[in-house]
């Protein structure tokens, strides 16, 4: 069985943590992933090469790469952060990844192009995987030869839908008609009729993140929500 034949009808769950997050130490992420993995997740989105070593020589899954900075830009919505250039690319094959994530939307890249970035994952044979925030940018990120596409940047650019309250099915319904090929939803998924939601409309896997690794997040909303009560 092929890394994208494990991942068909099934829940991904992105275990990350930012630097000055008490989550971010070395031990608390491996724990993190074995405990998503014993609860059922059949691949893992990590952020970094010290996260994807040890996934890879600790469990049996799928792992999807990418990098972030260390502290997200005061002008994130405009800028690419996630894998923005071929070196990280390099650190992520390095580490192991089966699947390089790279952020695939029409702003302004650093310095390659997308399709430089694409053409070198290919080379190295492995498998590449778009975020992108927008139907065009799918489309866009098809014809450049994605294997995979995701709706991880939906509202997270300028250019796309600004709800940050629901996932948006409506993008991932349009991609799964158009195109031909695995279409992941990610972004903003707390609910267990969400996932069902998702699969029901095509969706080839699920990534979960916050609802399921940030206690922080999950604290918020429940002590928001006793506070509007």
């Amino acid at each position: 069985m092929n890394i994208l034949e494990k991942l068909k009808k099934q829940v991904i769950i992105s275990v990350q943590a930012m630097p000055d997050e008490p989550l971010y130490d070395e031990g608390c992420m491996i724990a993190m992933m074995q405990s998503v993995i014993n609860g059922g997740a059949k691949g893992l989105r990590l952020a970094g090469s010290r996260d994807v070593k040890n996934a890879k020589k600790l469990f049996d899954v799928p792992v999807i790469g990418l990098t972030k900075p260390d502290k997200l830009p005061n002008n994130w919505k405009e800028v690419v952060y996630i894998t923005p250039t071929l070196k990280e690319v390099d650190e992520l094959i390095n580490a192991g990844a089966d699947i390089i994530a790279t952020d695939a939307t029409m702003r302004p890249r650093p310095k390659e192009s997308l399709e430089e970035i694409i053409n070198y994952i290919k080379s190295k044979n492995k498998l590449a995987m778009a975020d992108i925030s927008t139907f065009e940018e799918g489309l866009n990120a098809k014809k450049l030869g994605f294997d995979v596409i995701s709706t991880t940047l939906s509202g997270y650019t300028q250019n796309s839908r600004q709800d940050l309250t629901t996932p948006d099915f409506e993008l991932l319904e349009k991609l799964v008609k158009e195109l031909d090929c695995p279409i992941i939803l990610e972004g903003r998924i707390w609910e267990i009729s969400e996932v069902n939601k998702a699969f029901e409309l095509g969706a080839y896997s699920v990534v979960i993140g916050s609802a399921v690794t940030r206690p922080q997040l999950i604290t918020k909303r429940f002590c928001e929500r006793g506070e509007n009560d």
